[in-house]
């Protein structure tokens, strides 16, 4: 009963966390040649995939942990679009890949949880595109297209704009990290009062009924009982 109890809990906390990071996540723009980064609740005994459209010439950084669940682990596949396993890890907690160059296409990438028949993982992780392709993809260059710079200063202050933002950028994408981090931290530390607290009042409960048994038997040593005939 207790366990089954405890399985609810641990299921409760991992939809509140998956609910909590997921607020943040789904207000980004998931497309093709954009930055993506989820948090989603893989099940256990299952397998997901999601797929980033790359173009040639470009690199890939993929990064990714597991926030929640028993282990604290799951396989991870990155699959080239010609069908080729670039990198493959198992039962790891977390893992950051890199792909340079890429190719024309979708990369897949898969995580699994088959070798769990029980828990339920929580996982994070983040596609980093570095465009160095002549096409112009995604959205920091596209305001470049509506007027062509006409003197140095123009010229100057576009690329100190493109620079702005490639920081701001990258500052977000650290926050995240660092909110999945905490987040994975708080669900340790939730994970381990639980245990604590349990084995605490197990404890409690041993010494409460040794000091009963102890006084129980110490008072039946004493305890004479004499007959008086008549």
């Amino acid at each position: 009963m207790c366990r089954k109890l405890r399985m609810m809990n641990v299921s409760g906390e991992l939809c509140w966390l998956a609910c909590l990071i997921l607020t943040v996540d789904l207000t980004l723009g998931l497309g093709p040649y954009k930055d993506m980064e989820f948090t989603f609740l893989l099940s256990a005994g299952s397998t997901e995939c999601f797929y980033q459209t790359t173009a040639r010439n470009d690199s890939i950084e993929v990064e990714y942990q597991v926030i929640a669940g028993s282990g604290l682990d799951v396989g991870f596949v990155l699959v080239s679009p010609s069908g080729y396993r670039l990198a493959s890890d198992f039962r790891k907690s977390d893992a950051i890949h890199m792909v340079d160059p890429t190719e024309d296409g979708d990369y897949r990438l898969c995580f699994d949880n088959s070798f769990s028949k029980l828990s339920e993982k929580l996982v994070f992780f983040e596609v980093i595109i570095n465009r160095l392709s002549s096409s112009v993809h995604g959205g920091q260059n596209e305001w470049a297209d509506v007027a062509k710079p006409e003197s140095m200063v123009e010229e100057d202050i576009r690329v100190r704009l493109n620079s702005v933002h490639q920081h701001l950028e990258k500052s977000r994408q650290v926050l995240t990290v660092l909110r999945t981090r905490e987040a994975r931290d708080r669900y340790l530390l939730e994970d381990n009062l639980w245990r604590v607290s349990f084995w605490s009042c197990l404890n409690v409960c041993v010494m409460l009924t040794v000091a009963v048994t102890q006084i129980y038997t110490l008072r039946r040593l004493f305890d004479v009982t004499r007959r008086v005939c008549t």
